[in-house]
Formats: C-alpha cells, structure tokens, sequence
C-alpha cells in the first residue's frame, strides 16, 4: 500500500467515527458557541449575528385589584336631583342601595336642626306654591295646602289638582305623605306653567329653581320665598336634609362635599338674589309740594318707605328739577312749568333712591343751569341716572349696575320728544327716543349678559287699557332684548303683557303727585318690586298703593287691591 492511499483510509475512518458521535450529542453541547480563538471570522463583514444568551422570562406579576368600595352611604330615593349629585364621598367609599347598614344617612330632616351629633343641615331646598301671573289670590294657609293636598275640597285652592313635576312630588310627599287620589297631577317642568295659563284655577308646587315671571309666587303662611328677609325656618315649604351617622364619617363626607360646593346645600341661596324696585310718576310740586312743606319733607314716605328702601335698587323717575330759586308751592297753580326746592331731596335720600329715571316731560322746565345742578346733586349722592342727562351722548347711555352676581341694565328715552326732550349735542335734558339705536343697544347689552330694563316717558293715557302707540314701542324693546319694559308717564295703572319673554307694564301710576282728588284710577298705583336670582329674572311682585291725600300713599286694603288687579288684569285681555 502506498503512502498515499494509507493516509486517504485514514481519514475516512476518522471522518466515519465523528458522524458516529452526533445521534448521542446533548443540546449544550450542539448549541454551544465557537471559541473566539478557533472560530471566529476575520472578515467582519461575514460575521454571524451573535445569538443572545438565554435569559429566562421573568416572573408574571399576579395583578392587584383595587379594593371593593365600602357602600357606607344612603341617599334617600325623594332627594331633589341636583341635591343627590352634589354629594361628594371619601375615596374607598361607595353609595348603599339600602339604607340598612349604611354608616351615613342624607334624608329628610325631623326637624330644621336634629340634636344627635352630625345631624345639622346639610342642604335646604325652598319651594313655592305659584299659579298664573293674573291671578288675584296673593297667599294661602299652609293648613289649607295641605287639605288640598289630602284630597279635601272647599279652601283657598278650589278643587283643580295641584300641578308638579316628579322630583317635587317625590319630595313633599316624604314631608306630608302620598297625596289623595286625584289631588295632583304631574307634568315635565317645561309644561308646567302653559298649563296653568291654560287651565284657569290651577295651582302649582314648584322648586325655587323653576320659577320664571309668568307664575305669581303666593305667600304660604304669610311668607314668601321672593322677599329679602325670607326666613327658610319659618317657611312651611322649606325641606332641611341632614346627614346622620357616624360622626367621623359624616365630618369626612362634609368636608369631601365642600371641596367642590359650600354647605349647606341650597336651591335659594340669599347671596344670589336682587330686587328692583320700579316706580311711577314723581312729581313735587304744587299740592304735594305744599303737604310735604307743611307736615315734613319725608311725610309722603311715611307708609311706603319701609318697602322702597328694603330694595337693593329703588327706582324713582323724578320728573322735576330743583332750583334754589324755586318759588313757594302753590297747590292752585295753573301753569305747567315745575321745579322743586333742593330741600325736597330730602324725600328721596328718605326711600333709598339708587336709580332715578329723567325722560320725564318737565325736567327741562327750569332750564340748563337747573338741570345741571340737579345732577349735581344726584352725584354727590352717588345716585345713577339714565333716560337724561348733561348732553345727548350722556343722556341715551344705558347704565350699568351689578348686585350679588346679577347684571342688570337702565336704559330709557322720552317717546313725545320735541320741547319734551332737550339733550342734544351740548344741551341737557331728557332724550328723545332713537328707536333704532335702542333696539341695537338693548340687543348688545342682552348679549352681554345684562338683564334690560326699559323705561318709556310716553304720552298720558288715562285708560287701563294700552294704547296702540304704547303697545308698538313697548313690543319693540321688548323684542330687541329687554327683560322689563315699563311706562313710567301713567298718572293712573295701566295693562301688562307678555311679549317674547318679557313683562311690559305699561303703565304704574303715581307715586308722589297730586292727582288723588281726580278720581279711584288716579289715587291707584303700583310699586313693581322685581326679582333676579342667578343672573335671571325670575318673578315680579305687584304691590299696590293708594293715595290719602296729595303726598301720601299707602298699602291698599285686599278690597282695594283686588278691585285694582281685577280692572288692570282685564284691560290686559286676562281672565282672572
């Protein structure tokens, strides 16, 4: 054999044995990488990918779930809704559907103020008994509500059921029971009032929330909800919730509640309201003048007063320029040519003037100089005046007043114009209407967010009824944005109407001049206190007065002020 083949047999024997080896090779020894030494490329760009040394899968984590809440609070089924979503917990608590085992309890409280710890108001909702805005009725019994409301003919509230919405009805039926069969009825907010109006002798349970100026709100027990000095814990229509149970929680609940509201909760919140005042015809001079000068400058505030200055803003459209060089009154004048003492302001500071109106027919009477120092004097009083002013641009201005978050809007104009209304470019006076002008205005200011009141120096109609011209200009304001729209000329009260929204009084009457001998429509008049909550108007107060003599006026007895509702709602095309 040669040395050649010797050597080709040897290294097939070995090439045999190695294949031999790889059936018995374990997977360490097969995966195994190559030594760099032996193995590895020179030419890097023929590398292999470097295989990533096993690593185990770390543990999975066995997922946390969130602890169940704790139901540890109830909340009574007959809560008002937006009282229940105000409602705030402590995180890890839950609302119960029972209220057994509940560690806190929010319902209906025995009484305005529980003794037991944790058991304070925690939210009071006011309602209102309310019916259309022509009705003659001012006020019930709470007996008498609640007869009715067990199903009981024969009182104040006829024989109509009660008119409500569910969440009312859920409410005063956890204070008085389940009402009789057939003594309400119930109806979704919005439709409440067109029925009403629709179905003469109804009478509706509202939250203070739903009133608007179509309903007039009735006093129950000789209280109403719309004044200032409302006292919630004498008021049968006042719901207190208390929250009760375990004093710590219930500490926790009310300081969670409060990060987002302040307690207690309410729907009336006295920090939200404004009354307005409007009022007719000032004028004194001749016979009021001489009375005044006789028995007392404030004398014709005698009766009244209380009422005018109990408003956050008193409205009086003063007609009359003081002078110093006024003459003595003299109740026989024939002229028409006014002015008053200074002295006399005295009258006006006596009522809480905030606002005094200028459109009047006889504010320019006196000439320039007088009418320069009047609004002298109304701004070292600090008083707004509108309607009028030291020139035309001054005088058509829309004055501007905010109260408790209320925005609210003054603006007016003469509708005779001519020698009525004198501002012009550098003259003062009264201003003329610029119908266009105003409609602009008042549609701005609306936008804005500003509740317009309107006021009209417009000719003198003694009738109940509107006239067609009133009627005309009336509707326009109204329609361009205003709220109110009132006519301040009337010697005698006028209609009303609702017009896109708004309430036109077309007419209040006087409230200091001398026209009580004329005649019952002239010794009538109004006192219009209106209300504004939350940036809304809301509702409107008739309050009528009566004349005494030719200063005074006073509250009207109910025979005197049913006969006045009775003549002015009828001339409005009412049925009361």
């Amino acid at each position: 054999m040669t040395y050649k083949a010797a050597t080709l047999l040897l290294v097939l024997s070995f090439l045999l044995n190695a294949c031999g080896m790889l059936p018995n090779a374990s997977p360490q020894q097969v995966t195994q990488a190559p030594s760099a030494e032996t193995s590895a490329p020179t030419n890097q760009a023929e590398r292999p990918p470097t295989e990533t040394p096993f690593q185990p899968a770390p543990p999975t984590p066995t997922a946390t779930l969130p602890p169940t809440p704790e139901p540890a609070a109830w909340l009574a089924p007959y809560l008002p809704g937006a009282l229940a979503q105000a409602l705030a917990l402590p995180q890890g608590l839950a609302f119960s559907a029972e209220p057994e085992g509940a560690r806190v309890r929010l319902e209906l409280a025995a009484q305005p103020t529980a003794e037991e710890t944790g058991a304070e108001d925690f939210a009071t909702w006011t309602y209102a008994l309310a019916a259309p805005f022509y009705t003659i009725l001012d006020g019930v019994s709470s007996a008498a509500l609640l007869q009715r409301w067990q199903g009981q003919a024969g009182t104040e509230l006829g024989k109509s059921p009660l008119i409500l919405e569910q969440s009312t009805l859920a409410a005063l039926s956890a204070l008085w029971g389940q009402p009789a069969e057939g003594a309400v009825e119930v109806w979704p907010p919005e439709q409440l009032v067109d029925i009403a109006n629709q179905q003469p002798g109804r009478f509706a349970l509202l939250p203070f929330e739903l009133l608007e100026p179509r309903w007039k709100v009735l006093q129950v027990d000789g209280i109403s909800p719309l004044w200032k000095e409302f006292d919630p814990q004498a008021y049968p229509l006042t719901l207190h919730f208390a929250l009760t149970g375990d004093p710590d929680l219930v500490a926790a609940v009310r300081a969670a509640t409060t990060q987002n509201t302040p307690l207690p909760l309410l729907n009336r919140d006295p920090g939200k309201l404004t009354t307005v005042v409007l009022t007719g015809v000032t004028a004194l001079v001749r016979a009021t003048a001489e009375t005044m000068r006789r028995r007392g400058i404030t004398y014709p505030a005698k009766d009244i007063g209380p009422i005018l200055r109990q408003a956050d803003i008193a409205h009086v459209s003063n007609e009359i320029p003081f002078t110093k060089d006024c003459p003595t009154p003299d109740p026989n004048q024939v002229g028409l040519v006014f002015c008053s003492d200074p002295a006399y302001i005295e009258l006006l500071q006596e009522i809480g003037t905030d606002v005094v109106e200028l459109t009047g027919d006889h504010f320019g009477d006196w000439g320039p100089a007088a009418m320069n120092f009047t609004l002298d004097l109304y701004d070292e009083q600090g008083w707004v005046y509108y309607g009028g002013g030291r020139n035309r641009e001054d005088a058509r201005q829309a004055r501007l007043l905010e109260h408790n978050g209320n925005k609210i809007a003054f603006i007016g104009c003469n509708a005779k114009g001519g020698g009525y209304a004198t501002a012009n470019k550098t003259n003062p006076g009264a201003v003329s209407c610029d119908f266009d002008w105003m409609h602009a205005e008042i549609a701005r200011l609306a936008g804005e967010g500003y509740n317009v009141i309107t006021t009209f120096q417009h000719f003198e109609y003694y009738t109940y009824k509107a006239q067609p011209n009133q009627v005309k200009d009336s509707r326009g304001m109204a329609a361009a944005g205003a709220v109110i729209v009132s006519g301040s000329q009337a010697h005698q009260p006028q209609a009303f109407e609702f017009y896109q929204g708004a309430l036109i009084h077309y007419g209040l009457g006087n409230l200091f001049f001398d026209q009580y001998f004329m005649g019952v429509p002239t010794s009538q008049g109004f006192l219009d206190r209106h209300v504004f909550y939350n940036g809304r108007y809301i509702s409107t107060e008739l309050i009528g007065i009566y004349f005494v003599d030719f200063a005074r006026p006073r509250l009207m007895t109910p025979a005197e002020r049913k006969a006045l509702l009775t003549s002015v709602f009828n001339a409005s095309g009412w049925n009361p």
